[in-house]
């Protein structure tokens, strides 16, 4: 236990990875990376300690890393996200190679676990999360953050998986009455990341970042159904030298949002300084809104789930693989990930390079 810019966190190390978990929130973050050579820590942490804002959310108060929304956006006397994302978690176990922790919410009335393990000679981090006692329609998702503001404009690359819906957030994400600007048209459908469009007209490429300086804006992809050929999805960032990854079962998280926050909100506590950060996550939901306009199926023509059927007689595993690994000169953006072996996979660039790591991907399945 070490109090880690200015929270109070659980601490693991081990010869791949050092990761450290506030208690309040548990929010994953910072996670340095120790590969050959070179550590990397793509996590990001908010220009702000907590203690400058005690009256917030702790999850805006205590941001950083990845954490569990549950429900996802929140709920009428919910906080934001859900009590996973705020409230204290209780540590059940812990050794070398993994932190076992377990919250019962008041919001949800649910029993939550999160299990972050490690495997040796990967450089990976194997989130599952446990939900138990729940009853319902409810929305959730992962949120990790990643930090991309020290790299030069458009130069990080960002993808995902083939997807077969994709939207700008279709109402105003960026309320200019709070100080907040955004870049994107509202609502407007594309199948291209690299050309979106924009409310001024005109497109953009989201598969280049840091990029639109100075907004905020939200964006959801719905991901192809897993095949025996491509068993999962992904979504992964280029930074400077390496990569960050993330692996799911499209059945368990249907969508990724991107949350791009490059300066777009003047408002305390982000005071313009939330800069090229990027959330990349993992959604079972209607874009960010609280769980009850996700009940309202707005997707459904489309095939889309934005909320699951709990059952307080049953338990639910979620589960996610996210990981980071070194990439050779001219390694641009992913635009494959793919199963090589039973306990690895094959990414492949835009370029035509590809690494082999190693990886156990049926743990999303």
């Amino acid at each position: 236990m070490s109090i880690i810019h200015g929270e109070e966190s659980l601490h693991l190390t081990n010869p791949e990875l050092d990761l450290a978990v506030t208690l309040r929130g548990g929010h994953l973050a910072p996670v340095v990376f120790h590969h050959p050579g070179r550590d990397v820590s793509p996590y990001a942490l908010a220009p702000w300690e907590p203690a400058e804002f005690p009256d917030l959310p702790p999850l805006l108060s205590v941001l950083r890393g990845d954490f569990l929304c549950l429900p996802f956006g929140g709920q009428e006397n919910g906080p934001p996200h859900g009590d996973p994302a705020n409230a204290l978690w209780d540590l059940v176990s812990c050794d070398a190679r993994s932190l076992h922790l377990r919250m019962r919410t008041t919001d949800t009335n649910a029993d939550v676990e999160k299990i972050i393990s490690t495997r040796e000679g990967h450089h990976a981090l194997y989130v599952e999360h446990r939900i138990s006692g729940l009853e319902g329609k409810y929305n959730y998702g992962t949120h990790p953050i990643l930090d991309l503001s020290g790299l030069p404009e458009g130069t990080g690359r960002i993808s995902v998986s083939p997807f077969r819906w994709a939207s700008v957030f279709p109402d105003s994400f960026a309320n200019p009455a709070d100080g907040e600007t955004g870049a994107l048209s509202n609502g407007a459908r594309f199948t291209d990341l690299s050309a979106v469009p924009l409310a001024n007209g005109g497109t953009t490429d989201l598969t280049r970042y840091p990029g639109r300086a100075g907004n905020e804006d939200l964006v959801m992809m719905a991901s192809e159904p897993a095949t025996d050929e491509q068993p999962f999805a992904w979504s992964a960032a280029v930074l400077d030298g390496y990569l960050w990854f993330a692996l799911k079962n499209p059945a368990d998280f249907p969508s990724t949002l991107f949350w791009l926050s490059n300066g777009g909100r003047s408002a305390s506590p982000w005071s313009s300084r939330h800069v090229g950060r990027i959330g990349i996550e993992e959604v079972c939901s209607y874009f960010s809104h609280g769980v009850d306009v996700s009940r309202q199926d707005r997707l459904a023509g489309e095939g889309i789930p934005t909320t699951r059927q709990f059952r307080p007689d049953e338990s639910v595993s979620l589960r996610v693989i996210q990981a980071t690994a070194l990439v050779p000169e001219g390694f641009d953006k992913v635009s494959a990930i793919r199963p090589a072996t039973e306990n690895s996979i094959a990414i492949r660039s835009e370029s035509g390079k590809e690494i082999l790591i190693p990886i156990n991907w049926r743990f999303v399945l």
